[in-house]
């Protein structure tokens, strides 16, 4: 049976607990929405997904599909089963926050990843020891021959989908990025809704 797809709005973050084996299918809707995801281990938030150490193990900066994505204690944590899109994902900028819409020179407050992610943690009473640098699903970040980086429209198509299995007992994180004042959202510089589902682990599926 096809499980029904839930909504992430635009500009807001959502926690969802994957046990190991289970997977998220997470759908770029209108294909122009970045996600900022993250992947807390249960009951230990001290250890979590880092890009750092996922560039490092994998020796490249691009995901392919069957990927595995580790943690800052170099175990797996997510595996990338599947990916729809062209394969344009981020593993290089850190999320959002009120600081980077300061220096873009926007006035008062505005919404972001950095504070997305700690409101939806603290409701899930977590406590990991800082905000990690996000695998930013969709997000395309080109770099030159000379190492400059620029800020560019997602490459992928609406309905785009990557599904992500859970390697170990986690909370993952998502923000669909608010960022409105660069194009990584689009060219009209929209933030989207964006859709995902849970599959339900395996039958047999091994705890870990």
């Amino acid at each position: 049976m096809q499980v029904e797809a839930k909504v992430l709005q635009a500009h807001t973050g959502h926690a969802v607990p994957m046990p190991v084996g289970s997977v998220i299918e997470i759908i770029n809707t209108e294909g122009s929405q970045v996600v900022d995801t993250w992947a807390l281990c249960r009951p230990d938030a001290g250890e979590y997904l880092s890009v750092e150490h996922t560039r490092m193990l994998l020796g490249r900066l691009v995901l392919r599909a069957g990927d595995q994505l580790y943690s800052n204690r170099r175990e797996p944590v997510l595996t990338l089963v599947e990916d729809t899109s062209p394969g344009v994902h981020d593993l290089l900028i850190p999320a959002c926050d009120a600081a980077r819409y300061r220096q873009l020179g926007f006035e008062g407050y505005h919404a972001n990843c950095h504070d997305n992610f700690k409101a939806v943690v603290r409701e899930a009473r977590l406590e990991p020891p800082l905000v990690p640098n996000p695998l930013n699903l969709f997000m395309n970040i080109p770099w030159t021959s000379a190492g400059e980086l620029s800020f560019e429209a997602p490459r992928s198509a609406p309905g785009d989908l990557v599904r992500l299995r859970a390697e170990k007992d986690l909370l993952l994180v998502m923000s669909a990025c608010p960022q409105d004042m660069v194009p990584i959202n689009g060219r009209q510089q929209q933030p989207t809704d964006v859709h995902y589902r849970v599959l339900a682990p395996a039958a047999g599926t091994a705890q870990r």
